[in-house]
């Protein structure tokens, strides 16, 4: 149905674990795509705790490319990332480079591979893509031109909006240039949520809110999710899951905005079946 790419414009606000986060709160059958060009792993690493053995995946895929067989390659190399749901609704992963000397040997690979996974919507299979971090060596810019939305992830911060800025306007001048602005949008790592007090009680300088962000960055919020870095631990460390994970407030705030997600997806496709004048 969907290839919807989050990536961020500087520092770490989260891109890796919030896009596992909404893969394993997916309402339909998805591939996690790890594009990240940093090779830093962070599924084997962490999700997977170093008990599964890292596989070629889009190095694999690469070759498989030169040999013409890139289609037939690309189920084999997906792993199963969560046995727990139904076999309609599994969650599946693509392994991504292990080193970031690897990532610009994957550059001939990234428009071929957009094709195939936009491909796998006649499967009934979403994608959702990892992207790291903006503008790296390698960088998967042409999934981000063929996505069907591409989410710039941030916090909610001034200096994570302040590395945001040029980013931002970018990514609003690529879209715009296509008229695809209803393609683009913003989703919060939401500092607000869980705000400490400073033991000395001198006030805090609070995140911005959404409204303001989206004035700042004139990107819309698509979705925002919580800042709760144990919780999130289940995520990024393979940390056992605490009592009530399912009903926490972070996995409550994955599944909000896998919802808000799905309705930008429905209205940008209702847009398209029905343009303005009514012509198909």
């Amino acid at each position: 149905m969907a290839l919807i790419v989050l990536a961020s414009a500087s520092g770490a606000p989260g891109v890796s674990t919030t896009a596992l986060g909404l893969t394993l709160n997916w309402h339909r059958p998805v591939l996690l795509v790890d594009a990240d060009p940093t090779g830093s792993s962070a599924v084997f690493a962490g999700y997977f705790r170093g008990t599964q053995e890292p596989t070629g995946g889009l190095i694999n895929l690469a070759l498989a490319l030169r040999e013409g067989t890139l289609a037939a390659a690309l189920p084999r190399e997906a792993l199963l990332l969560d046995p727990e749901p139904p076999a309609e609704r599994a969650p599946w992963f693509l392994p991504g480079i292990r080193a970031h000397e690897q990532a610009p040997s994957l550059l001939p690979l990234w428009e071929p591979l957009a094709e195939q996974l936009r491909a796998l919507d006649r499967n009934g299979q979403d994608v959702i893509v990892d992207a790291g971090r903006l503008g790296l060596a390698g960088w998967p810019q042409p999934l981000v031109a063929a996505s069907d939305l591409t989410l710039l992830v941030t916090r909610s911060s001034l200096p994570a909006l302040a590395g945001a800025r040029s980013w931002a306007k970018m990514l609003r001048d690529q879209f715009a240039a296509v008229g695809g602005l209803s393609r683009l949008g913003l989703l919060l790592v939401d500092e607000d949520r869980r705000w400490p007090a400073t033991p000395t009680g001198v006030p805090r300088v609070r995140p911005y809110t959404p409204r303001h962000i989206a004035k700042a960055l004139q990107i819309s919020v698509t979705a925002s999710v919580g800042w709760d870095p144990e919780a999130a631990e289940v995520y990024s460390h393979g940390a056992r899951k605490p009592r009530k994970f399912e009903s926490s407030d972070l996995v409550r705030s994955y599944r909000t905005a896998v919802s808000l997600i799905h309705s930008v997806l429905t209205s940008n496709q209702a847009a398209l079946a029905h343009p303005i004048g009514g012509r198909a």
